[in-house]
């Protein structure tokens, strides 16, 4: 069916605007229209079934180089911090065994990244994360700074960033958790999935706790800075307790937010541009 390039603003035998009337993205559309009405061979018919097509808001690869331009300035952010909180430290031995985990959660992440690539809200959690460990390798968790001026305001007898840390080690590994069997389908309902994102980051804390106590037994003396109990005889399951509840406020908080970063992935995958 021809298209009327009339200089009216519609044409009298299809009533479609004419290509004068509208904009270069309208015309590019209207064509669109046309097409299909020819393809169907019914004027009547394809207009009756013709769909409203949109263009795409921001064409995948734009958004894929938004994405890679993000994490790379996170990564930056990162070995920036690194860097920072190897330079003089409390000492070498406990700042290893506090960055150590990030370390390793990098090396994991970057090669797996081409494989199975998280949501941004999971890598900006995981930065987040590792900051919270670096400043705590940096000073040890009993002496960072800022929480010595907040203690003297409030007239705490201990540096509570400890407890700070033990959050995020609830809130960041839930999530994670929490996408992975998203994506992978392990396991199906809601509450199900949420009873198991959370026990699993008790776990994961409490074999933390263990660890801290293996780490004590090997080294001896030299493991205090990095046990950081500062004498308070429920210090363990206070940390616990606050990983706990990182994680369920964590699934309460972000889980929406998480379930749509998901489905955006899992749409982009279907076009077929994935990496």
């Amino acid at each position: 069916m021809p298209l009327c390039f009339g200089s009216t603003t519609t044409c009298g035998p299809c009533h479609r605007p004419s290509l004068q009337a509208l904009t270069g993205a309208e015309a590019f559309w209207q064509v669109g229209y046309a097409d299909l009405d020819d393809r169907l061979g019914r004027a009547n018919l394809g207009r009756s079934l013709r769909v409203r097509l949109e263009p795409p808001s921001q064409p995948p690869s734009q958004a894929t180089g938004n994405q890679t331009l993000m994490q790379a300035t996170w990564l930056l952010v990162y070995f920036a911090v690194l860097i920072w909180s190897a330079i003089r430290p409390h000492d070498y031995f406990t700042w290893a065994l506090e960055v150590a985990p990030a370390i390793v959660g990098l090396i994991v992440l970057l090669a797996t990244y081409r494989r199975f690539r998280l949501t941004n809200l999971s890598y900006l959690l995981i930065l987040i994360h590792c900051i919270i460990l670096m400043v705590g390798g940096h000073y040890t968790y009993a002496e960072v700074p800022l929480f010595d001026v907040i203690n003297d305001v409030f007239g705490s007898g201990r540096n509570n960033y400890d407890k700070i840390g033990h959050f995020a080690q609830g809130f960041v590994p839930a999530l994670l958790a929490r996408e992975i069997l998203i994506r992978l389908n392990v396991i199906r309902g809601s509450r199900w999935l949420t009873f198991f994102v959370v026990t699993f980051a008790l776990a994961l804390s409490a074999f933390y706790e263990l660890i801290e106590w293996w780490v004590a037994l090997l080294s001896g003396a030299s493991a205090e800075a990095f046990l950081g109990t500062q004498g308070y005889v429920w210090d363990t399951q206070s940390d616990m307790a606050f990983a706990l509840l990182g994680a369920i406020i964590a699934v309460i908080l972000l889980g929406k937010v998480q379930d749509r970063q998901i489905a955006g992935l899992r749409n982009y995958a279907d076009t077929g541009l994935a990496p």
